[in-house]
């Protein structure tokens, strides 16, 4: 059996129809750029988002990594300043800091969650502190409440890191909702992906999204051809927004999917290999679902030859990238990030795997792991 990753083609024949149509109405209006599509799917996101309190201000922009980038330009971070996040995630989340001119500092990640370790950003908080960038990894919530409640005692920005966990919830708030910007991508692989790049930031400060939406069009004021401030050219076009309005209406059906395939691998896995943590019902909705293997190669290895396909999330942390050198960082700085580093497994999650492709991964897994128990603990695993 041959099971990938991911299977894209498998997610566009089952609404093929409706995203050729939702394209094709784009391309009848030759209006491509921040049109009524996009301004659809920032009322829907902002519902989405929303609290008590109401809708939140939704802004599209041209992809993930640009709503990070967004956010930390309108709260104002510069040369000097210091933004605490986590070593273990994609690079864009500590690579718009640098860009800005401003110091990444990474604070370690909790072992059982992938997330960042709130004790441990609190211990990097000082005077230089202008944001903390929390990253809800893997679709899993970080403890985004306390980061929230470190941030207001300190006067530190939060913005959140909400790329992988579009519709995961807690106490009936979505993520991105918490902070003072949350940020969401829409690149092809995410639960909600699009048909090339695309981001979004939400917030409930009207003024700082009337800001986002001035930078995000070279700092344009509202008034064409008038600039009050340098932005960039970020725009979500209108055919990324019509495909992502017709994927979003399914988002809840394929997180679903998604949580009872977790279930599933959970339960046949337990016991042989270190599965994600438990979590509160909505607080993850497994953009991967990722296991723990001191010898990884050989798992991955093993699951190649049985035709199944894995990856690794992430397998250098960002404290020891080449291009963030000189930041000093050394092996050993930040252990739980490099032992997760060197132990991850992303098995395949897809909305549109088939319970017998799923079987077939999980007992690929049990197969390998039973190898490597010696035969007196063999009992112990399932």
């Amino acid at each position: 059996m041959r099971v990938p990753h991911l299977d894209l083609q498998a997610q566009y024949a089952s609404i093929r129809g409706e995203v050729e149509a939702a394209v094709g109405r784009v391309l009848a209006s030759q209006r491509f750029v921040l049109g009524e599509e996009v301004r659809g799917l920032e009322a829907e996101i902002g519902a989405l988002a929303g609290t008590a309190a109401g809708t939140a201000h939704a802004i599209g922009c041209a992809s993930g990594t640009d709503a990070l980038w967004l956010a930390l330009m309108a709260l104002g971070v510069g040369p000097g300043d210091e933004v605490i996040t986590s070593p273990f995630t994609f690079v864009a989340t500590a690579a718009v800091i640098h860009r800005l001119g401003a110091r990444p500092v990474f604070a370690d990640i909790e072992p059982g969650t992938f997330n960042l370790d709130p004790a441990a950003v609190a211990r990097r908080i000082n005077s230089r502190t202008r944001a903390i960038v929390p990253v809800h990894l893997y679709g899993r919530l970080a403890r985004i409440e306390e980061f929230v409640d470190m941030g207001r005692s300190c006067q530190v920005a939060v913005v959140e890191d909400a790329a992988q966990a579009i519709g995961a919830r807690r106490g009936g708030r979505m993520a991105g909702s918490f902070g003072t910007i949350g940020c969401y991508s829409f690149y092809p692989t995410k639960n909600l992906g699009g048909a090339g790049d695309g981001g979004m930031l939400v917030t409930p400060d009207a003024r700082l999204a009337d800001r986002l939406r001035g930078l995000r069009a070279h700092g344009e004021t509202g008034r064409r051809y008038e600039h009050d401030e340098v932005g960039l050219n970020s725009r979500l076009d209108e055919i990324q927004a019509a495909v992502l309005r017709v994927k979003l209406r399914r988002l809840e059906e394929w997180t679903q999917r998604r949580v009872r395939h977790a279930a599933a691998y959970t339960e046949a896995l337990g016991g042989a290999v270190e599965t994600p943590a438990p979590a509160p019902e909505g607080e993850h909705v497994y953009h991967q679902y990722v296991i723990r293997a001191t010898d990884r190669d050989g798992l991955r290895r093993r699951l190649a030859e049985r035709g199944v396909a894995t990856a690794v999330y992430y397998p250098v942390p960002l404290h020891l990238q080449k291009c963030f050198a000189h930041l000093g960082y050394q092996p050993g700085d930040l252990p739980h990030a490099e032992a997760a580093a060197r132990e991850v497994v992303a098995l395949p999650i897809y909305p549109e795997l088939s319970d017998a492709a799923r079987d077939h991964v999980a007992s690929v897994v049990l197969e390998w792991a039973r190898e490597r128990v010696p035969e007196s603990c063999a009992s112990t695993v399932r």
